[in-house]
Parts: structure tokens; sequence; C-alpha cells
């Protein structure tokens, strides 16, 4: 053990070393912008955490099944020697909640990501790594000035006729301001932080340096498909003319649906570091009291939110990979007064392939519909390997109990939810050995996946029988246009049509009956209710 501490110790500081002082030309230094204050941060931070967990762990054999319980149980220490509320997890979540925000930028970035994947994560990690969204670094006004002066060619006051100087919100790599145009257009104004662009591909590098170090000392710890997530990712999310055009592409695919909303772009004010929008207002898509004020049906929401990511995952193959609730408003539209949700920064998509997207199709069909041989099949096809029971587990953040019964039988319970979500530290080592197996693309789907569930938890409608039902619809319609892509045969593309039909008939068949089940289940309540009231 002291000679993989000693390795730690020698490669980070050799990444010390590398990248001590890789900021001193930045025009708005602060002691945080010091490549030696950040890397040092990073360093001093990974090695305390390796250190508590090294130290709560070394009297219990590595790997047994004491092992693993441990690191989520109440902590003694020999300064401390009585049992204390802060566990190993949520220690370690703390302070890597510290370093993110101090560090800001891409760590926060990254610290999001953490934060969103609720069902794979240990609570403690998630819960902790949550406020990050809340939490983000402000630019101050003259650093917004400086680069739209840079990108724009012109002062603020040349461009616009006013410009708020309080920002309406802002993320680890940029922030919004309203403005109103010469012209009298009102509008959003998307600025990157200036320090972002040249500390984002160091930051990287130091965070594979201090992944690779901390497997040295546990094996089992397999992060670095998060490392080249953000490698992949980050250079996209920082060229805001690859989110403009993301925001049309979404906006054109999904036009049929008059309930969605996509801001418009202006070309001709925006760069890769500043991007100009309609200005679009609303409510964040988790907030109850909001939408009872606006009248605005919960339910409706979470079946309209449903049928925008069902039709992009299993249909388009082109993915919105962020809806956490500050991305995803909702409001009444102006003129008809329905409700109407506003979908916002598209920087990160994800594009699958043909292969991927139509694997996945048939699990979630298998899954739906309780055909566990083929559930086996299409996991293993996507890397599950003989994981495929807690890749399942994952996927619908349902316990394989009820994934065997069927995951529309009945509603995640809170027991079920609770059991889940300790699984997820009892299960830590599995969980990162599947993620680093299975394709790059399922990464980002699992933190699309929780990020809906955060949503759909809060507002009350989680794992409704039809969410399940709208998503094997899209099912359906993906593989029918698969086959009728791949045949020219004019009576094969008939059948393959009258098929789809009928099992979309049948989907619709069932749905009808579960609503006249729900009727005449209410209808006995209320018979019974008043039968017992004088």
């Amino acid at each position: 053990m002291a000679r993989r501490a000693l390795k730690l110790a020698s490669w980070t500081g050799a990444a010390l070393a590398a990248s001590g002082l890789y900021l001193y030309g930045n025009k708005y230094l602060d002691p945080n912008d010091f490549g030696a204050v950040r890397v040092g941060r990073a360093v001093a931070t990974t090695a305390v955490i390796s250190y508590d967990y090294l130290t709560s762990l070394r009297s219990v054999p590595y790997g047994s099944e004491e092992y693993l319980q441990l690191r989520s149980k109440w902590a003694l220490t020999p300064l401390w020697p009585w049992p204390v509320s802060l566990q190993v997890h949520l220690r370690s979540a703390r302070r890597l909640c510290e370093l993110c925000c101090a560090n800001r930028g891409t760590f926060i970035k990254v610290g999001q990501h953490l934060g969103a994947l609720d069902y794979l994560l240990p609570e403690e990690y998630t819960s902790t790594l949550k406020v990050l969204h809340s939490q983000a670094p402000r630019s101050s006004m003259q650093e917004v000035q400086q680069v739209i002066r840079e990108d724009l060619g012109k002062e603020i006051h040349d461009l616009f006729m006013s410009f708020d100087d309080t920002p309406l919100g802002a993320a680890s790599l940029a922030q919004v301001h309203k403005a109103v145009l010469r012209d009298g257009r009102t509008v959003a104004v998307k600025v990157q932080h200036p320090k972002v662009q040249a500390q984002s591909s160091k930051d990287i590098l130091l965070m594979e340096v201090l992944v690779l170090a901390v497997k040295q000392l546990f094996p089992e710890f397999e992060f670095m498909w998060l490392v080249d997530e953000a490698k992949k990712n980050l250079p996209l999310e920082l060229d805001f003319l690859n989110e403009g055009r993301n925001a049309e592409k979404v906006a054109q695919m999904l036009k049929h649906f008059d309930f969605l909303k996509v801001p418009r772009i202006y070309w001709e004010l925006s760069t890769k570091r500043v991007l100009l929008m309609e200005f679009v207002d609303g409510g964040q898509v988790n907030d109850r009291d909001y939408m009872e004020r606006n009248k605005i049906d919960v339910n409706e929401i979470s079946r309209h939110l449903g049928k925008i990511y069902s039709e992009m995952i299993f249909v388009n193959g082109f993915v919105h990979c962020d809806p956490h609730p500050g991305n995803v408003l909702v409001r009444k539209r102006p003129g008809t007064g329905k409700a109407e949700i506003v979908l916002l920064d598209h920087g990160l998509y994800q594009v699958l392939t043909d292969e991927f997207r139509l694997d996945y199709c048939h699990l979630w069909q298998s899954l739906i519909w309780t055909d566990m041989e083929k559930v086996k099949t299409y996991s293993q096809r996507l890397g599950a390997g003989d994981l495929y029971p807690l890749f399942a587990c994952m996927l619908t953040a349902r316990s394989w109990d009820s994934v065997s019964r069927g995951i529309g039988q009945a509603p995640v319970t809170a027991t079920e939810d609770a059991e889940i979500r300790n699984n997820a530290a009892n299960y830590l080592p599995q969980i990162s050995q599947l993620l680093n197996h299975v394709p790059r693309q399922m990464l980002l789907i699992f933190k699309t996946n929780d990020l809906l569930r955060g949503i759909e938890a809060a507002l009350g409608t989680r794992a409704s029988a039809s969410s399940f039902l709208n998503m094997s619809r899209c099912c359906v319609r993906a593989l029918a246009a698969h086959k009728k892509k791949n045949t020219c045969s004019f009576f094969r593309r008939t059948q393959i049509s009258f098929r789809e039909a009928f099992n979309l008939w049948q989907i619709n068949l069932h749905e009808l009956i579960l609503r006249v089940k729900g009727l005449r289940l209410a209808s006995w309540v209320l018979a019974l209710l008043c039968r017992l009231l004088p």
C-alpha cells in the first residue's frame, strides 16, 4: 500500500510540474486561476479522500462483504471516537464538491454530471453534488464586456438598447443575460466564462492523471469513462455555434409537437463564445407551485416530456443530454393558453448509431413486455455481459424483482426506491465496471434517464404505465421504419406497415383497458367513501 501511495505522489507531482504555470498570461487573474493552486488543490483533495477510504477500511479484508458495507456505515476515527453523521462517502463527496466549487469550470461540469447519476452512484455523492447546479461561478460585468467586445467587435451599448447586469442564470461554462436589441427584440445573451477555454484541456489532463493514480490504490475504481466523456464532449459544449446548430436541428426534427418550444437563434450576433437567442420566460419543470399558480397540468407536462425524449432516443437517435430543471421550462403559450415545454441549452447532444438505437429499442420493448430472454440478449448486445440484471436495473431504476414481474405492473414504492439507492453503494465496483464496458453512447443516456426521473419524482408522476406505453409506441415506429428502409419490396413494406398499425392498435387498446380499470377503481373508492361517511 505504501508503494501505491508513493506512486500517487509521484504521478500527481509530475502533473503539478507540467501544469503549474499555464494561466499566467490570462487577463483576469485571481489566485484560483494559477495552475499551481488549481493542481495543488486537486492533488490534495484526492489524497485526503484516498487516505480517508484507506484508513476506514484498512482493518477489513479487501473486497469482502464487510468491506463493501463499511463504506456507507457510520464512521469512527481516532480523533473522533464516537459515531458521527458523516459517512465515508459523505465526507468524500463534500470534499469533492468543495474542490469543484473552488476550481470551477470543467470541475463543476464533471461534478454536475456525477450529481445527475442518481441511481448509479451512492446517494451521498449525488445529493451532495446536486448543489453544483446552483453554485456555478459568475463572470464579472467587465469580463462579459470583454468577451462581447473581442467576439462581436462592438461595445455592449452599441449593440443593445438595454443589457441586464445581473445574469438570469450562471452555469459551469457560461452565463445568460437578458437584453433588448436596438430594433426592440428581447433576447437572451449567453456569454462564455473567459477563462474556461484556456483551462479546460489542462483540467481534463489533470483529472485523467488523478483517476489513473486512484486506480492504483483502488483497483475496482474504474472511472476513466468519465474522463473520456469529458474529453469528447467539452470541446463541443464550448462551441456555441455548434449549440445553435443543435437547437435548429431539434426544432425541425420535433416540429410536429405543438407543445414544444425551442428558442430561435440570432446568427448575425452569435460566435463560438457568444450566443443570442429569442428570450422565452417560464417556470422550471420541477416547480409544482408555479404550475398550480398558472393552472398547468403536471401530468400533461410529464407525458409531453416523455414523448419528446422517446422521440429523440428511439426514433431520431439525436438526444438532448442535459435536461436538468434549469434547462427545461414550462409556460402557457401566449395567445392559445396551452401548456408548452421550452427546451434550453443545446450544447450537449448524443448521436446514436442505428445499431445501438435499434438494440436499445428492442431492449426497452423486452423490458416493457417482460420478455426476460430478450432482456438478456439485448442487454448483452449492448455490452452488459453477465451483469445484464444489474444493467436492466440501472436502466429502469427498478429492482430485479420488479423487472422480472414487469415494470409496468406496479409503480415504484418508497421502499423500492430506497433499496435501489442503497444498492448503488453496495454495487459500486460492478457499476463502474459496467460503465467502463458499455458503448460510450450509453453513458449520456444513463445521465439523461436519471435527470428525467428526477423531474418525474419532483412532479410525483414517476413510472406511470402511460409513460412506458408512449416509449413502446416510439419503439414500434422506429423498428418498423428501419425494416421498411431496408426492403425494396412493395408487398413487404405493406406487410410491415400493417404489422406496425396492428402493434400500435394493441398498445392503444392496452392503454384504454388501463384507463377503464382506473375509472372503475375510482368509482369503487368513491362508493365506499359514500357508505362510510354519514
